[in-house]
């Protein structure tokens, strides 16, 4: 195709008047015909950036006249309330692009995704646009792809601190969850009835709503969540309503580093404050004669459904629900892992039932994580919801499951991995089979380390190595959840670490408490070393009961589904082992050579 050989045109030039003007006088006196006219006369898109101290802000858009526009952004630099302002003290550069291609909807859709992978850069601390804009159909939207990896490529020759490789980008936590991504039809369609509800309650029509999203892993929860979050504040601010009370709410350490960041690079929490937080400290700063007007809350399964230490309360999903107008509740029953998260079915059934009858109950279907056939999701399914196991099937989309005969094997694939660009985002997992203790030093003081120990080979759990890493190591990898930190290669995940984050090719160990017999995979919590999810659980009745067979069943099932391009597995049972290798695809099975 023609439009393929075509390439993209970069200006770049310092951010100023004067450098406009001198800009402008060369491209209208150039004898490129072609640079001139795709500059003055069609679409652009364009990039203010400068730094603040080693960190970069940008603020991304498009125009029909990147001149006339530039002038206007220079006349609103007097206010110091605008973003503009910078632009005068700061060393600032202005990207110009133009393509012969571009269109109105085309530059829109490439200011949208400059927007998101910014929004991803490590050192970009802070993106001052407003709002997204992401178009629906169009007629060249088939060339947006190419485009853009063509502007990417050719910003990254000139700055790549500021524009790092693709892969980095779409590996990192903070794009897998950034609100500017573009939403299927289903998730959009949730979206605008979450919306439309929210600002019902606003004006007073109907408080207290209850609205109940379900959906299993990779199927799109918390995008869903993460860009409904962001355009309530878009919303609120086109109305100009300012006092806007929302809260994203989620019980797991490494997701709420995640959203703050993006909270903090969108600028919400220089003029929100905090809208970011873990459920206990909501309820602990909230009190029910004042409620917030919004709470969305992501990974709502890790909601404790009993007392704690730091919570007195006997269900966190209520104590929130009392403290909103609006209760946005992202839920996957199939990832609950701890006892104090176990939902007793009649009390979890009342949330859906009210949900369900305000007409505000939501499923979402669609796997949008893994890159695969269904007929391999259906395997995984079989294996981890069912307990059966059958022959691996042939996937047409390149999904990889294999089987491996020994932990080694698994590793070296996985570092294999790991070390390619393109899938660098790759890990080793395993069950909580093996002991680990936060608080003290291994009992054998021969070892330096709590590990995942099979036979002579032998790894770290997660974060045993951070203790080796220096304050300037500490410090760089502050903001980066575990699987992004380059030493945790060496390490091996947990459900702690990993659950609600993609990774390309996941290696998934399955210790002794997953086993093989009578034809039937089996959970035994007896050589479980996960004390949250074996001990008694007393429930509303006073009784006590033990759980650990589902909450095992729950964590292989979060460990098998972290890959987006593959699966590979060793199990320590014998026969879970031998049967795995049975039904490998052909029937073969992976073992590497190995020099001795």
């Amino acid at each position: 195709m023609e439009n393929l050989k075509l390439e993209p045109i970069i200006c770049k030039i310092e951010d100023n008047d004067a450098s406009l003007k001198q800009f402008e006088t060369r491209i209208r006196t150039t004898k490129n015909k072609k640079v001139q006219d795709v500059i003055l006369n069609y679409p652009i898109v364009y990039i203010h950036n400068w730094k603040n101290s080693e960190d970069y802000e940008v603020y991304i858009g498009e125009s029909n006249n990147v001149v006339q526009r530039s002038k206007q952004h220079y006349a609103d630099a007097k206010n110091k309330e605008n973003w503009q302002n910078c632009l005068l003290e700061s060393n600032a550069s202005l990207y110009i692009i133009g393509h012969e291609h571009f269109n109105k909807s085309l530059t829109l859709d490439i200011e949208n995704r400059l927007m998101l992978y910014m929004m991803s850069v490590e050192r970009v601390k802070k993106i001052h646009n407003q709002k997204c804009n992401p178009q629906n159909k169009y007629y060249t939207e088939n060339e947006l792809d190419t485009i853009f990896m063509q502007v990417w490529r050719k910003l990254r020759r000139r700055d790549p601190l500021l524009f790092p490789t693709e892969s980095s980008i779409k590996d990192s936590a903070v794009f897998k969850a950034s609100p500017l991504h573009k939403l299927t039809p289903d998730q959009k369609s949730a979206k605008e009835i979450i919306i439309q509800k929210v600002f019902e309650s606003l004006n007073g029509k109907a408080e207290k709503q209850l609205i109940f999203i379900e959906g299993e892993a990779g199927t799109g929860k918390t995008v869903l969540n993460s860009s409904t979050f962001y355009e309530l504040f878009e919303k609120a601010e086109e109305q100009e309503n300012t006092s806007l009370r929302c809260c994203l709410i989620v019980n797991h350490d490494e997701q709420i580093t995640v959203y703050e960041q993006i909270a903090q690079k969108l600028g919400l929490t220089d003029k929100y404050g905090e809208v970011v937080c873990k459920p206990t400290r909501f309820i602990n700063t909230h009190n029910v004669e004042n409620p917030i007007d919004v709470a969305l809350i992501d990974e709502a399964h890790l909601l404790w459904t009993q007392g704690k230490q730091s919570y007195k309360g006997d269900n966190q999903l209520q104590d929130i629900i009392d403290r909103a107008k609006v209760t946005v509740v992202m839920f996957d029953e199939n990832q609950i892992l701890t006892t104090e998260q176990f939902w007793e079915a009649e009390i979890l059934e009342k949330f859906r039932r009210r949900a369900k009858n305000e007409e505000n109950y939501i499923e979402l279907k669609s796997q949008l994580r893994m890159t695969a056939d269904k007929e391999t999701i259906d395997w995984i399914d079989e294996f981890t919801k069912n307990q059966k196991l059958y022959q691996i099937p042939h996937d047409n989309k390149g999904y990889e499951i294999k089987v491996f005969e020994n932990p080694e094997d698994l590793d070296f694939e996985i570092e294999s991995k790991a070390n390619n660009e393109k899938t660098a985002l790759s890990r080793v997992v395993a069950t909580y089979d093996w002991e680990y203790n936060t608080k003290n030093e291994p009992k054998d003081r021969l070892k330096k380390y709590w590990e995942v120990l099979i036979g002579k080979w032998h790894k770290p759990w997660n974060y045993e190595l951070e203790k080796e890493l220096n304050r300037e190591q500490k410090r760089n990898i502050k903001s980066l959840s575990w699987a992004e930190q380059p030493h945790t290669i060496n390490e091996v995940g947990s459900t702690f670490t990993i659950q609600g984050f993609d990774l390309n090719y996941v290696g998934v160990i399955l210790g002794p408490s997953v086993k093989y017999s009578n034809g039937k995979i089996i959970f035994d919590p007896s050589e479980s070393f996960n004390n949250k999810a074996i001990r008694n659980r007393t429930l509303s009745d006073g009784t006590k009961k033990k759980f650990g067979e589902t909450l095992i069943q729950h964590e292989v099932r979060v460990l098998m589904t972290r890959g987006v391009k593959g699966l590979y597995i060793y199990a320590c049972d014998d026969d879970l082992r031998n049967a795995l290798l049975e039904v490998a695809n052909n029937g073969s099975h992976h073992n590497r050579e190995r020099n001795s």
